[in-house]
């Protein structure tokens, strides 16, 4: 039975990493990581906003109710990575779960990008990545966001097989 629970002490850590606040306006880009979008969309509150988007409208469906059945509330939107349906400066911290490696390097800047567009000044993309059944370079997860148009990116920690990327929006 244990291997196949989640690792709570990582999931703590991706909660941490990606600092959601009370009243913030949160984006989940994909919605594989049913818990910590729960956690993230509780933290903030119903002061704040929590968005996921996917290109699969039955998966985004899919993935707000199991966020649902964890106890937070979530708008769901299919749309493509490069296309978000959500106007300019709409969240103050998007967050990507194990998906930007799956992309290909000129998908994941467009993504990027569009992230970037989303986001108010001052605003943070987080992108926590699974090391541990693909090797990942950090640099493969900050150059897209650099690309971009995102400012002070780094890699904010290696630790459990999980890699954390934060890039800033320019005020």
């Amino acid at each position: 039975m244990g291997w196949f629970r989640k690792d709570s002490a990582r999931d703590a850590l991706a909660v941490t990493m990606a600092g959601v606040k009370l009243g913030d306006r949160f984006l989940s880009l994909g919605v594989r990581d049913a818990p910590l979008i729960a956690a993230l969309a509780t933290r903030a509150g119903l002061t704040g906003r929590a968005c996921v988007v996917d290109p699969d409208a039955a998966r985004a469906a899919a993935g707000a109710a199991a966020v649902h059945e964890q106890g937070a509330f979530v708008e769901a939107e299919p749309a493509p990575w490069d296309r978000l349906p959500f106007d300019g400066a709409s969240f103050d911290i998007a967050v990507a779960r194990d998906l930007l490696a799956s992309l290909e390097h000129e998908h994941r800047t467009r993504a990027a990008a569009e992230v970037l567009r989303v986001l108010r000044g001052g605003g943070r993309f987080v992108v926590i990545e699974s090391t541990k059944r693909t090797r990942i370079a950090p640099d493969a997860m900050t150059s897209p966001l650099i690309l971009a148009g995102f400012a002070a990116v780094r890699v904010l920690a290696h630790a459990d097989h999980t890699i954390f990327v934060e890039g800033i929006k320019k005020a």
